[in-house]
């Protein structure tokens, strides 16, 4: 979990790509990797390298993770007070009724 105050350190794509490529092509080890690049962790190379061999973006997906797409207002209004009712149904307490 971050710290508060905590910043992260942010690669651009192409930075991305030459580290998965000295990985992959020129079998850079994770620590030879770590140590020219300043990488922090093995964890986030090997995270790189299985979205190259997936066939996936780099794009960042945090804060996106429940992101829907809708053709329309109504259609979105209609998902989201679903969701309220949902949430109703778990936690009687977020409709305003009082434990006893």
């Amino acid at each position: 979990m971050a710290k508060k105050g905590q910043t992260f350190k942010t690669y651009t794509e192409g930075f991305k790509r030459e580290v998965v490529r000295l990985k992959l092509e020129e079998k850079w080890s994770y620590k030879q990797l770590r140590e020219h690049f300043g990488i922090k962790s093995d964890a986030q190379i090997a995270n790189w390298v299985k979205k190259v061999r997936n066939g996936e973006s780099f794009d960042d997906q945090r804060g996106h993770w429940n992101k829907k797409n809708f053709n329309s207002l109504e259609e979105e209004n209609a998902y989201l007070k679903a969701q309220v009712e949902y949430l109703k149904k778990r936690n009687p307490n977020l409709h305003g009724k009082e434990w006893s």
